[in-house]
């Protein structure tokens, strides 16, 4: 498993869920997609070892990485005036299409 290439796969992902719900805030999206995979790398890159070598279940890695929603801060969205509540339901597809391309390189 090359986790630089799940990282780049994932960031391309985040960045255009971003830019299809806010495509006017391209540039604050990217920053704050690139604060969260800084904050977030070494902790999925290990959770995610930890899945493909099965010391965790697939449950057990969907809860490790929901559990990363709050480091989601979208601090540049926010300042531009996006609601706290849309940001609270996108930070949901945010976890999911974290999941879909992990699961997508491993299983």
């Amino acid at each position: 498993m090359d986790f630089k290439e799940i990282l780049k796969e994932l960031k391309g992902e985040l960045l255009t869920l971003f830019e299809e719900k806010w495509g006017d805030l391209k540039g604050e999206s990217k920053k704050d997609v690139e604060q969260f995979l800084k904050d977030s790398k070494d902790k999925l890159e290990r959770w995610t070892k930890l899945l493909i070598s099965k010391d965790i279940t697939l449950d057990d890695y969907k809860w490790l990485i929901k559990s990363q929603k709050d480091l989601l801060l979208m601090k540049a969205l926010h300042k531009a005036g996006v609601s706290k509540i849309s940001l609270g339901h996108f930070k949901n597809k945010v976890v999911n299409t974290i999941l879909n391309v992990v699961t997508e390189f491993i299983l």
